[in-house]
């Protein structure tokens, strides 16, 4: 079905004038039930040492990665990370309870807006029968797919506090978070859909993301020259939300943004991505710290408006920043909705959220940040004692909000213009 169009509508209800297109890729996810005695049991039956704990090494076996997700809990971090093969994911899957769900920035963002009743159309490099079964009729797609493939990410969530119990010590979490594992060879080769600059023509949004996983530098710069082609068929007002992401290699990132940067309404990173580029760890609290953070990537990211969203907080920065806070509002209610109440979240759970406390901390660097920083806005996170979190696909769930906003702001904008004709005639 290469380039085909699958269960396709015009997917505009509830959006003026033009769809939102969302990609580049999806991915059938294992989110696994996080357990700690578990983890405990492999640590014993590979005889894992704090010593031997690493984010870096390459995983190559159960063994590797098991290793990797016991470093990253013990910093609190989250992370994307390659393995050598989707039979480790599967392997390490089977020793947990875990549940078959669909992942990709691009797909949780148009599940998110599905939930608040605005219809999208994916771009897809895979397809198998649990994709078809889990999008929702509202979701409809164009797929780059030959054939039928599945390539499991492996998705390990942790809490604050977990506790591991190693031979030579123990590893205490210091706060909740995601990691992603996976080899999935279609979002690798990312192969864009001919039907991509026909649905471009037609849009009001384009959400741009997955990159972060190519290895091959000379298919990923072709790869880039096809989305560049399709996008010269967008309407010129139309948004480009680029979302960044842990990049399996690294110096991609900077290919990806000399390609697309100038054509970027809104460029995002989580607080993991922002200090990568920074090559420092920042503390969310504290305003100085983040003031500069700010400004530091802002010479490394010169987008028209950059948003970094993190679990306190999230701030725009650029000259276009001050069009988007109505956006960044949306983004953050959303995202913390789906902390709280999971994957089922409707639009009355967001509703119920906009009453519920902002982060106090958040607030100050907030304030702070926007009277160091130029044009800088910002939306303190919430704060929320949420017994079982959702942190799976909170960034995703950020942009979905996002676009859900900008959504909102469109059609207001729209209904003024339909006022002001009928008011000239």
């Amino acid at each position: 079905m290469d380039g085909t169009t699958s269960r396709m509508g015009d997917g505009s209800a509830g959006v003026a004038g033009g769809t939102l297109v969302l990609g580049l890729g999806g991915t059938v996810d294992y989110e696994l039930a996080w357990d700690a005695g578990v983890i405990e049991r492999l640590a014993r039956d590979h005889g894992v040492r704090h010593s031997e704990l690493t984010t870096t090494a390459p995983i190559v076996d159960e063994r590797s990665l098991l290793l990797t997700v016991l470093a990253f809990v013990d910093s609190g971090a989250g992370a994307e990370r390659f393995v050598a093969s989707s039979d480790i994911v599967e392997r390490f899957a089977a020793h947990f309870s875990f549940a078959v769900t669909l992942g990709g920035t691009g797909v949780r963002a148009g599940l998110v807006l599905d939930a608040l009743g605005i219809p999208s159309v994916q771009h897809l490099v895979s397809i198998d029968d649990t994709v078809r079964r889990l999008l929702p009729p509202a979701i409809t797609y164009v797929s780059s797919a030959a054939e039928d493939t599945l390539d499991p990410h492996l998705i390990v969530q942790y809490p604050a506090g977990t506790r591991v119990q190693l031979d030579d010590g123990v590893i205490v979490a210091p706060a909740s978070n995601r990691l992603i594992f996976a080899n999935d060879a279609p979002n690798r080769t990312m192969v864009i859909a001919p039907a991509l600059t026909d649905e471009l023509a037609r849009a009001r949004v384009f959400l741009v993301s997955g990159f972060n996983t190519m290895q091959d530098h000379d298919l990923l710069e072709q790869r880039l020259h096809d989305v560049r082609t399709a996008m010269a068929s967008l309407p010129a007002e139309a948004l480009v939300y680029y979302e960044d992401a842990g990049f399996y290699t690294r110096e991609f990132a900077a290919t990806v943004r000399s390609r697309l940067l100038s054509l970027v309404d809104v460029y995002g990173m989580n607080e993991d991505e922002l200090q990568e580029y920074l090559g420092r760890d920042v503390d969310l609290l504290d305003a100085d710290d983040v003031a500069r953070a700010l400004a530091e990537v802002r010479r490394i990211v010169p987008a028209a408006t950059l948003v970094v969203h993190t679990r306190y907080w999230a701030i725009a920065v650029g000259e276009a920043a001050h069009r988007h806070r109505s956006a960044l509002a949306s983004a953050v209610v959303v995202a913390a909705t789906r902390y709280r109440a999971g994957d089922a979240l409707t639009a009355r759970d967001v509703e119920e959220t906009r009453g519920m406390p902002q982060h106090g901390g958040g607030e100050a660097v907030v304030a702070s940040v926007e009277q160091r920083l130029a044009g800088a806005v910002g939306v303190a996170a919430f704060d929320l004692d949420v017994a079982t979190p959702t942190t799976i696909g909170l960034g995703d769930t950020f942009v979905g909000g996002f676009l859900a906003g900008v959504v909102a702001d469109q059609n207001q904008q729209h209904e003024h213009e339909h006022e002001h004709e009928q008011e000239r005639a």
